[in-house]
């Protein structure tokens, strides 16, 4: 089928382009390049399959919306895996314009898309970071996740909320998927193991916030990108109704939507998590001990009951063969 795929020079989206044209898809990828992080590591990512038969880019701006209306107009894709977004949790506090017009308004744009092209189903990224002030471990998708402490979680929320009204009203088959701390091979250069595995190789000291004791359910993004593909291919079905009268959060009592967490189910300590990766590195790390910083929870921890009874799948790569295949590309990758 021919499937648009936002962000794919992206960490995750990149990933999930390549796997989709392995298995034959055809691939329209979307991406604006932008300069938060590194270009020239996206345009790495976007080599690896820019070239394959089946695949075909476009440079342009979620925000955008004649762009965005093109895109849909011209290419007609069957279903959609929206990926693209403004992401890192702290930078919104220092560009808060960018979330809303990327993470809001572009959304919007995918939404009408859909609807005036007859999409057949929409998988889109969400995030933990929705749980916000939820302390109830572990998250559940048909938990309250109405409390988030971040912008860029507010962002993701309003799209979970987004695509319900929008799967209500004009009927589109909608998925959402909270992410759980992704990592692996060709991720990004804010995120904790990259900054980690670049200051430990320069011999310089790693910021450790809450003195390492929070927990996290690293997921590796092969487990990420197993379940995008599951969930592409199980359609909400447009008849199937659930009891309105007990609204839960991960259904619907009156639209064809999802909601899904891909996640490890094993949370793993911070200091754990560096231990591994000294490990992998042969190097010890000096630590500069922090607090928690505003808008981060102690602890995450997912619950996949309903993404193993759906689509048969369950994150299942330790950290100890996650780190050790990022630290291995990482190696390569800047010959180091």
């Amino acid at each position: 089928m021919k499937v648009l795929v936002t962000g794919t020079a992206g960490f995750i989206g990149s990933h999930v382009a390549q796997r989709l044209l392995e298995r034959g898809d055809e691939v329209v990828g979307l991406d604006n390049l932008n300069d938060y992080y590194d270009v020239t590591l996206k345009k790495a990512r976007l080599a690896r399959f820019a070239d394959k038969p089946g695949y075909t880019h476009i440079h342009a701006d979620l925000a955008d919306r004649a762009a965005m209306e093109r895109t849909f107009a011209e290419h007609r894709p069957q279903r959609v895996v929206h990926l693209a977004a403004q992401a890192g949790v702290r930078y919104a506090a220092q560009n808060p314009h960018v979330y809303t017009s990327s993470n809001v308004t572009g959304f919007l744009h995918i939404l009408e898309g859909c609807r005036h092209h007859g999409v057949e189903h929409l998988v889109f990224a969400s995030t933990s970071s929705v749980y916000g002030a939820n302390t109830s471990m572990p998250f559940s998708e048909h938990k309250s996740a109405e409390h988030p402490l971040t912008l860029y979680a507010a962002t993701k929320k309003a799209n979970e909320q987004m695509a319900h009204s929008y799967a209500h009203l004009y009927g589109i088959p909608s998925t959402g998927l909270r992410f759980f701390t992704v990592y692996g091979p060709w991720g990004r250069p804010d995120m904790a193991l990259f900054l980690f595995t670049r200051a430990i190789l320069a011999g310089e000291p790693i910021r450790v916030f809450n003195h390492g004791k929070h927990k996290r359910s690293f997921t590796y993004v092969d487990d990420i990108v197993e379940g995008v593909i599951r969930t592409l291919d199980k359609v909400p079905p447009i008849d199937e109704r659930w009891d309105s009268n007990q609204p839960d959060p991960a259904t619907s009592g009156v639209a064809p939507y999802r909601l899904f967490n891909i996640g490890n189910e094993r949370p793993v300590e911070l200091l754990q998590y560096i231990e591994v990766l000294e490990s992998c590195l042969g190097r010890k790390a000096i630590m500069e001990m922090l607090p928690l910083q505003p808008g981060d929870v102690p602890d995450t921890e997912a619950d996949v009951t309903d993404l193993i009874q759906t689509v048969g799948y369950r994150p299942q790569v330790s950290v100890e063969t996650g780190v050790a295949n990022f630290v291995r590309w990482y190696r390569e990758y800047y010959r180091v």
